[in-house]
């Protein structure tokens, strides 16, 4: 992808605040003094079974694009592929989950668009607002700052898993509720706090989404592997080979800017490429505002959620896996 938009011409505007030089979550535009909009999109094929629940997860991760930046979810317009070999009912379904994780957001429905496909997809356009001087980005990290992770990793391998019908019912449940879970609540912690940055972590991995983060704050991520949650069953099914095709692209895509070390076994490396759906937040936030925020997700979080790491000068590479 950042091969394709280093082609697009350069645009400039003085009141474009975050676009896309950094590769960060969403465009975010002044309008006035005290108000500026942000702008994200995202789409994909379904990753469950059940069209409402794929509704629910494809909305939940559209929206963690404007949680990410701090904002507020206000419009949403949908986006649907649709083959004509499946019941207009199921659409339905989709729709409906999609509207009701959006109601859930605060933010309401206002139109959208469909075509024919070959293949299911669906997710949301959608607009937020948020005030200029409170934005957060991924480019605003500082050394000594703590990194904290507010979902489990290991949902690429979940959904790859359940395509191939791999899971008990209970583990499908487990997937789909932290897939369709909005991060709401964690930006709604981060925002109380004050943070110095912030990512959602979705199809380019943990490493991936880490990597943009540190390379824009030109920083060094030290990761903890040993406190990264995990979804239990994901480390079972990495084991056994159970990758999905795209943990593949972004392990060649972060390349040699990471480094680990001897101790990281291969079935957390593979976790650590693999692509999120719906993944949690990674917040960097000043050590003396720690135990605050932790409190915060502990009492209004309901995700797993771990400090993973800390922030230093920039070293010989971006990220470091300990």
């Amino acid at each position: 992808m950042a091969q394709v938009l280093c082609q697009l011409p350069g645009f400039h505007d003085e009141n474009l605040i975050v676009g896309m030089d950094t590769y960060d979550d969403a465009a975010v535009y002044k309008v006035c003094e005290d108000k500026a909009v942000i702008l994200t999109m995202d789409f994909f094929t379904p990753v469950v079974d059940d069209p409402y629940i794929f509704g629910q997860i494809a909305a939940a991760n559209a929206l963690s694009d404007i949680y990410a930046m701090g904002g507020k979810p206000a419009t949403a317009m949908n986006i649907a592929c649709f083959p004509n070999c499946l019941s207009t009912e199921v659409l339905a379904k989709i729709v409906k989950g999609g509207a009701d994780k959006v109601k859930e957001a605060g933010a309401i429905i206002v139109g959208g668009h469909t075509i024919e496909d070959n293949e299911p997809k669906y997710g949301l356009s959608l607009m937020g607002f948020i005030h200029p001087n409170n934005v957060v980005t991924n480019a605003g990290v500082k050394p000594g700052d703590v990194l904290i992770l507010t979902k489990p990793l290991g949902l690429g391998i979940m959904a790859t898993a359940i395509k191939a019908d791999l899971l008990d019912e209970g583990a499908v449940e487990k997937a789909a509720f932290i897939m369709s879970y909005l991060n709401k609540d964690a930006c709604d912690a981060m925002l109380e706090t004050g943070v110095n940055g912030c990512t959602d972590i979705t199809g380019f991995g943990f490493l991936g989404h880490a990597l943009e983060m540190a390379k824009a704050s030109n920083v060094t991520f030290e990761i903890c592997s040993d406190r990264l949650p995990i979804i239990a069953e994901s480390i079972q099914l990495a084991k056994m080979g159970i990758i999905p095709a795209g943990a593949y692209k972004n392990r060649s895509y972060v390349g040699d800017r990471v480094v680990f070390s001897n101790s990281v076994n291969q079935e957390i490396k593979d976790i650590l490429f693999d692509p999120q759906t719906s993944g949690g937040l990674l917040i960097a936030v000043e050590e003396k505002k720690v135990n605050g925020l932790l409190e915060l997700l502990k009492n209004n979080n309901k995700t797993e959620f771990s400090i993973i790491g800390k922030v230093k000068d920039k070293d010989g590479y971006f990220l470091e896996i300990v």
